[in-house]
């Protein structure tokens, strides 16, 4: 990754009006900022949460507060607990979470 052309800033994060997107249970909001080709995302999954899909973008996500369980195609789990982190490519290993907990993220992609 390079990052260029993006100057110093800093970012109020509940400043920003939180977008609901779409899951198969309970609620996902998103609070996004985009600088160029890079998205910066504070996440939150409220308890219950199951993902609609599989995902094949590359992120790099640390979570903040609550639990995120991420589950690759390939069968294998991970649970992240706050302060832990995951990364991976784009197109690598599809991947979708559940939250039973609910889960804050902060997101680079």
């Amino acid at each position: 990754m390079n990052m260029t052309n993006i100057p110093f800033g800093t970012v109020n994060w509940s400043a920003i009006a939180p977008v609901e997107k779409s899951a198969q249970a309970g609620q996902a909001f998103w609070r996004t900022q985009q600088f160029g080709d890079l998205r910066v995302r504070m996440v939150e999954y409220t308890p219950g949460y199951v993902s609609d899909h599989w995902c094949v973008k590359g992120h790099i996500l640390l979570c903040l507060e609550g639990e995120l369980l991420t589950e690759l195609k390939d069968g294998r789990t991970f649970t992240l607990k706050p302060g832990m982190s995951y990364q991976v490519a784009d197109n690598a290993e599809p991947h979708r979470s559940t939250s039973s907990l609910g889960a804050k993220l902060f997101i680079v992609d």
